[in-house]
């Protein structure tokens, strides 16, 4: 299955067997979005990105 990349409109391979929550990242630019599949529809949101935790 294929899926538009918000951010650059390119095609991103999702493949069937997705499952939500996983991670996908566009081979075109770049960017990871977080797989999210509702009333069997799959729809994709920008992926958080956790910054280091140095012991502050």
């Amino acid at each position: 299955m294929k899926v538009k990349c918000p951010e650059c409109e390119k095609e991103i391979d999702v493949g069937d067997d997705v499952l939500p929550g996983e991670i996908v990242s566009c081979p075109d630019c770049g960017q990871e979005y977080e797989v999210e599949v509702a009333e069997g529809k799959i729809t994709l949101r920008y992926a958080e990105r956790l910054k280091e935790d140095w012991g502050e």
